[in-house]
């Protein structure tokens, strides 16, 4: 009799794909007493020299499955003193709607030899793996219990991580249950001492909760220093000097090389040598090939920057709709800190599902014929997940109007890393007029070659420069000089705050969204 598997996904969605594709469509499909969600999918797979032919049972959790919090007599907000709160037990809690779903992988891991987890690859999936065996361990204490790598739902994919099984990593399921406690006692303590501290000032604060949260503190922190930086910005005025040269019918503004002065008197003397020597002479000419480079592979950070900045979404709605793709099975995870492809992945096999496309599949057959360049190679990898792409092609007009704006970024992006920089020739001009530095440049773009595909991009020629002599002197047309003022920075933006946290450490990729949203709300 063939021994059966327990499997466990993270999320309805994952178990439902996953038993379709090991299942090959010939799968049972049982409901869950107490839950509306969460199904047993029945099948037989043959896992190959680590189990052989085996009996499946897949089914899902949502999420976690158990919580932390302190003992009744600790939760009254007078009960103790707020910093006792550090030192107090904690006990483990489960919301009543996921008992349905604990006790359905205690029963089923009694008729199991093995318990295969396929929660997602990442530190928080890694506990949810945990909190799985646990409830599991209550059925059958002697299960073997492996979990699936994957970073996509694609069949091939799937079934790979299906025959390779490995272990959990117990030092992420550690590092999260530390984080986990320490977040519920630093944020019980302030969010106490603050409430209670400015309950006894009366007015607005006498009957509200003044939560903390240390992650939703600094970004907090960040949005306020801005404001007050701008609302105690004061303008301050500054003067510059401007040469203009008309030749060939063209005006040829040259810039100050010192930028500007905030010293009147001091621009006014540098201004006056200038007139005094009456001629320029142009120092330095050159012309030099240039480039802007390509962008690097997609991450989460930069998925929520870009998707906020471009895609008229917030980063928590970003994140929402690319984990609907993900688990539709267009994309590949959408939480990872990973900006290199593993010479392992096929690349030219991804891009040519993407060739049938009316909108950019002529750009995807040219990388095809010859135009294929291997993506840049950034600083980071987490070691789970390969950067965000496409694993499959789908119909942009079948997709919701979110979706299909999330997916066809994640496409181009793609597309771009895969595509050769643009390459333009840029022409420098520098002018010694008096003592003083003035200069030009004038960009011609000469291959677009990544920007062809990736328009949330600007590279434009310039005004072509005249014909100019190095060596050559001659008398400016004009020279001013100008003013203006400081202005005061803008209020911060969602991609900038993103940096910002990313730039301190504050969250993770896969929860700075949250966090943002958080603070929103409150």
């Amino acid at each position: 009799m063939a021994q059966r598997i327990l499997c466990v996904a993270e999320k309805p969605s994952i178990a439902k794909s996953v038993a379709n594709h090991l299942g090959g469509g010939n799968v049972n499909v049982r409901h869950v007493a107490g839950s509306q969600y969460v199904k047993n999918y029945e099948f037989d797979f043959a896992f190959g020299p680590s189990w052989g032919n085996c009996s499946v049972t897949m089914t899902s959790v949502i999420g976690h499955l158990y919580g932390l919090d302190f003992p009744q007599e600790y939760r009254k907000w007078h009960s103790c003193r707020p910093a006792q709160l550090f030192d107090a037990p904690v006990t483990e809690t489960i919301d009543e709607d996921k008992k349905a779903i604990a006790d359905n992988i205690t029963k089923q891991a009694r008729y199991s030899k093995v318990l295969f987890i396929w929660t997602d690859c990442d530190r928080e999936g890694e506990y949810i793996g945990s909190e799985v065996r646990q409830a599991a361990f209550k059925g059958n204490a002697r299960l073997e219990v492996k979990r699936a790598q994957f970073s996509n739902t694609e069949r091939a994919h799937v079934i790979r991580a299906a025959q390779n099984p490995i272990l959990l990593d117990e030092r992420q399921v550690n590092a999260v249950g530390a984080r986990i406690e320490v977040d519920l006692r630093l944020g019980a303590v302030f969010t106490r001492f603050q409430t209670l501290t400015l309950q006894l000032m009366g007015g607005d604060l006498e009957d509200r909760v003044v939560s903390y949260g240390s992650c939703q503190f600094p970004t907090l922190g960040f949005v306020v220093d801005r404001y007050f930086r701008v609302q105690k910005f004061v303008p301050e005025k500054f003067w510059s000097i401007k040469v203009v040269e008309r030749r060939d019918d063209i005006d040829v503004t040259f810039s100050w090389r010192r930028h500007r002065l905030f010293d009147r008197m001091a621009v006014i003397i540098l201004f006056e040598r200038c007139l005094t020597a009456r001629t320029a002479r142009v120092s330095k000419l050159q012309k030099k090939p240039t480039s802007k480079w390509r962008p690097l592979p997609l991450t989460t950070v930069e998925l929520q920057k870009l998707g906020s900045m471009f895609l008229r979404m917030d980063s928590q709605r970003v994140m929402k709709v690319a984990e609907d793709l993900y688990n539709k099975g267009w994309i590949s995870y959408p939480r990872t800190e990973t900006d290199s492809f593993d010479k392992g992945i096929d690349l030219r096999n991804l891009i040519e599902k993407q060739v049938q496309d009316q909108t950019w599949g002529q750009h995807a057959q040219g990388l095809l014929n010859g135009a294929f360049k291997q993506p840049r190679t950034g600083r980071n990898n987490d070691q789970a997940h390969p950067p965000i792409h496409p694993v499959n092609y789908v119909s942009p007009p079948s997709l919701s109007d979110d979706e299909r704006r999330v997916y066809e970024f994640v496409v181009r992006r793609f597309l771009a890393c895969c595509s050769d920089d643009a390459k333009g020739e840029l022409t420098t001009i520098e002018l010694d007029y008096g003592d003083e530095v003035f200069f030009t440049t004038g960009l011609l773009v000469l291959q677009r070659n990544y920007l062809d595909v990736y328009p949330y991009e600007k590279w434009e020629s310039s005004q072509q420069l005249p014909h100019f002599v190095l060596g050559e002197t001659f008398e400016p047309m004009q020279a001013n000089i100008t003013d203006g003022e400081t202005t005061a920075p803008g209020y911060l933006t969602e991609p900038e705050l993103i940096s910002l946290m990313d730039a301190n450490g504050i969250g993770t990729d896969a929860t700075m969204a949250e966090h943002i949203a958080k603070i929103k709300e409150r």
